[in-house]
C-alpha cells in the first residue's frame, strides 16, 4: 500500500528513494516495475530478505514477488542467503555492476540478437522471392542489410560494453 505521496508504507524515506531509483532504471530496460522495487529494497537492506518481506514492504502480490526474484536470480542480480528462519529462502543483492550487466546481456540481449538473426534470414529469403517487384525488393534488401549491420555491430559492442561497465 502507498500513501498519497506514492511512498510505500513500511519503507523509510531513504528506502523509498533507493527503490524509486531502481524503478527508473528497470523502466529504461523495459522490465517490470516490481523488478526495480525488489532489487532496490534488497540493495538498501542490511539484512537478507524473504519473499514475504517484499510482499509486505512493497505491497506487491506473492506471485509478483516470486516472479521478480526468479528473474533477478536468472540475471545474476540476487542470490540466496542465510536468514533468520531456517525454513525460509532469503535473498541478497549482487552489487557488482559487471555481473549485473553480464547477466542482463546474457539473459535479455543475447537471446534477442539470436532471434533477430533468425528473423533476418527469413527476411532475406522473402526479399529473394519477390518477383516482379524489383524496385520494392531492392528497397527491402537495403533495409535488411542495414538491420544485419546493426545486429553485427551490437554483437561486437556487447563484450566491450560489459568490460567498460564492469570496471
Amino acid at each position: 500500500m502507498a500513501d498519497l505521496s506514492g511512498k510505500k508504507i513500511g519503507l523509510s524515506d531513504f528506502e523509498t528513494q533507493v527503490v524509486s531509483f531502481f524503478c527508473d532504471g528497470v523502466r529504461i530496460l523495459g522490465l517490470p516495475k516490481s523488478i526495480g522495487e525488489i532489487y532496490g529494497l534488497l540493495f538498501v537492506s542490511p539484512e537478507p530478505l524473504a519473499l514475504d518481506d517484499f510482499v509486505t514492504k512493497l505491497n506487491i502480490s506473492k506471485g509478483s514477488a516470486s516472479q521478480g526474484i526468479r528473474l533477478l536470480r536468472e540475471l545474476g542480480a540476487v542470490s540466496e542467503a542465510e536468514g533468520k528462519v531456517a525454513r525460509r529462502s532469503y535473498y541478497e543483492p549482487d552489487i557488482e555492476l559487471k555481473k549485473l550487466v553480464g547477466g542482463f546481456i546474457k539473459e535479455q540481449v543475447r537471446p534477442h540478437l539470436a532471434s533477430g538473426e533468425d528473423k533476418l534470414s527469413v527476411l532475406r529469403g522473402m526479399v529473394k522471392s519477390m518477383e516482379g517487384e524489383e524496385e520494392l525488393a531492392d528497397f527491402y534488401r537495403q533495409r535488411v542489410e542495414r538491420l544485419g549491420r546493426w545486429s553485427s555491430r551490437a554483437r561486437m559492442v556487447l563484450p566491450v560494453l560489459q568490460k567498460l561497465l564492469g570496471k
